[in-house]
């Protein structure tokens, strides 16, 4: 019942996210300080959550190696989204949910397997701090550059129920699978994420939230260590 119920409210802010991007008011500058507190929870998830833990149980090199895989694999699928398929329209923030958002889930499904309710939350908790601003601001991009709403919200449910189907697989296929593969998934995850954060997220958090950005990606660092703290 749990994991329903925590895979159900983190898969849910992406929709809610993109309700709001598409039918709310969302200012410009709301959208970029939003976006910054999710960069600023996203840092520090990376370094304590994936990072970290990988160095122990997977060793030096095998973190490096799976960080730049996903930070490569990232980086050229945004490239093809941006430059060759001619895409402004939220696409680099879909690709950044869905990119770093399936090994999150992934390992999300794993915490659920432990019981370990705080773990659970620390975890949850960074997800959908990340989650709700990013589909916001990339279903309002998609709206500008004329994608219909039924469209917008069919990509961006169809995001949700990937990720949620990558976290129930974390949960049930990898129930025995060791530490260390546990650990290169979330490098590969981190990759992406560090990728996205350089390439999506902070760039359109500065151009909308100005120098106020980084007040706020702070701010979502501060609120991402009381999660992990709770989590230790």
């Amino acid at each position: 019942m749990m994991i329903f119920l925590v895979i159900t409210i983190v898969s849910a802010a992406l929709i809610i996210g993109a309700l709001w991007g598409t039918y709310g008011k969302l200012p410009n500058w709301l959208q970029g300080n939003l976006l910054a507190i999710a960069g600023g929870a996203l840092m520090l998830a990376v370094v304590l959550q994936m990072l970290q833990p990988a160095v122990t149980h997977s060793g030096l090199l095998a973190t490096i190696g799976f960080t730049l895989l996903g930070a490569g694999v990232f980086t050229s699928i945004d490239y093809l989204i941006d430059e060759k398929l001619q895409s402004s329209g939220g696409g680099g923030l879909l690709a950044a949910v869905t990119l770093d958002g399936v090994p999150e889930n992934l390992a999300l499904g794993v915490s659920l397997i432990s019981g370990n309710v705080m773990q659970v939350a620390a975890l949850a908790g960074s997800i959908l701090l990340s989650n709700l601003p990013e589909a916001a601001g990339g279903a309002k991009q998609m709206k500008e550059s004329g994608s219909s709403n039924k469209k917008i919200l069919l990509i961006w449910t169809g995001a949700a129920v990937l990720l949620s189907v990558a976290a129930i697989a974390g949960n049930i296929l990898l129930r025995d699978v060791s530490k260390s593969t546990i650990s290169l998934i979330d490098c590969f995850a981190a990759g992406a994420v560090i990728a996205s954060l350089a390439t999506e997220v902070f760039p359109d958090a500065f151009k909308k939230g100005n120098h106020w950005a980084g007040i706020s990606t702070a701010i979502g660092l501060i609120l991402a260590l009381g999660l992990d703290q709770l989590g230790g």
